[in-house]
This record gives structure tokens, C-alpha cells and sequence, in this order.
């Protein structure tokens, strides 16, 4: 009777893992193309820029395969949060260190720091409430977040900071306008996150109904 339940579990060895890896992996390329001469080579940063918009799009693509072919794993559910984290935090914190001397660079750390105080703090939250027997999805206002922060962040990594002209600098404001939307969502979600963990913390072990 036991013998079947291997069948019926999907190996840890598929194609969603092992783009999930490949995303970790790709950090520390990412980085250093991001900080090569101080982000002050514009080559680098539009090659940094194709690194993140490939590395996201692994995300979507081993989260679609997975759900399509019912191959979510334990190690996928621990090495995707952890790979996306990684990529989004590498990015803040390279973006902010090139940007230290811009004008607008302490109010750029100052939304990096909350960003990623909201992202790790969620993330071990989650791992908490999954060990409690809960489980947390993305609602759509953390999806938005997701989505709102990706742009941002695509925006920054290219060096419009660099290039003369009204066009860099329109969009370098977009951008801008895209972070604050992002920061301002995430802080949203984050609170409601923290409030639909405690309500769950209230029910017994393993109930979600509201």
C-alpha cells in the first residue's frame, strides 16, 4: 500500500527546480553586472537589466510548469521564495549603493530598507504560520506588489541617470512613481498580512475558513 505513494510524489529533480536554481544561481551574475565600475558603466547596467527581466521571467514560467504538471515540491516551495528574495534583494541594495550620491539616494534607501524589511519579515512570517499548519497565498494586493516592484526595479537597472536628454528623464520619474507604488502597496499588504496571520493563529491548527 506504501509502495505507491513514491509514484504519487513528484521528484525534486524537474524542470521548475532546476530553473528555480538557475534563478539563485543568477544573483551573483546579476550583482556584479549591476556594480561593475560602481554602476557607472552603461553597457554593464543594460546587461544587468537583460539578466533580471530573464531571472524574473524563469519565475513565472517554473510557477506556471509546476501548477500545470503537479510538480510543486517541498524543496520548490522553500527554493523559490528564497531565489526570489535573493534577486529582489541584490537588486535593491546594488541600486541603492549606485545611487548614494543622487539627490534623491537617501530617500532610495530609505524606501530599500523598508521594502526589505516588509519582504523578509512576511517571508519568515509565512515559514512561521506554515509550521503552525497555515498556509498563506499571495492575495492580488501582494501579486500587484510583485508586479509594480519588477517595473520599478527593471526601470532603475537601466542607467537613465546617465543618458542625457527629456526622454531618460521622464522615464527615470515613471520609474520613481512606479517605487512609490510599489513601497506604498507592499506596506499596505504587509499590514494585512500581519492581521490575517493573527486571526489565523486564532483557529485551530490547519482551519483557513474565515
Amino acid at each position: 500500500m506504501d509502495s505507491s505513494r513514491p509514484a504519487d510524489k513528484p521528484s525534486n529533480l524537474n524542470v521548475p527546480n532546476v530553473l528555480t536554481v538557475i534563478r539563485i544561481l543568477g544573483v551573483p551574475v546579476f550583482g556584479w553586472l549591476l556594480l561593475h565600475d560602481g554602476g557607472e558603466s552603461i553597457g554593464y547596467r543594460i546587461a544587468a537589466w537583460a539578466t533580471f527581466a530573464v531571472l524574473m521571467a524563469t519565475d513565472k514560467i517554473d510557477g506556471d510548469i509546476a501548477r500545470k504538471h503537479d510538480l510543486i515540491t517541498d524543496f520548490g516551495k522553500m527554493a523559490d521564495p528564497i531565489a526570489d528574495k535573493a534577486l529582489t534583494g541584490m537588486a535593491f541594495i546594488g541600486l541603492a549603493i549606485i545611487f548614494t550620491d543622487q539627490p534623491w539616494g537617501p530617500v532610495f534607501w530609505a524606501a530599500v530598507i523598508l521594502m526589505l524589511v516588509r519582504e523578509w519579515g512576511i517571508t519568515v512570517m509565512r515559514m512561521v504560520m506554515v509550521r503552525r499548519g497555515f498556509v498563506m497565498p499571495a492575495g492580488r494586493g501582494g501579486k500587484l506588489k510583485t508586479v509594480l516592484q519588477s517595473f520599478a526595479i527593471a526601470g532603475y537597472c537601466l542607467p537613465f541617470e546617465l543618458w542625457d536628454g527629456v526622454v531618460p528623464a521622464v522615464l527615470l520619474a515613471v520609474t520613481h512613481v512606479l517605487m512609490a507604488a510599489a513601497l506604498v502597496v507592499a506596506l499596505v499588504t504587509g499590514v494585512q498580512y500581519v492581521i490575517d496571520a493573527r486571526r489565523l493563529a486564532a483557529q485551530p491548527a490547519g482551519d483557513t475558513s474565515r
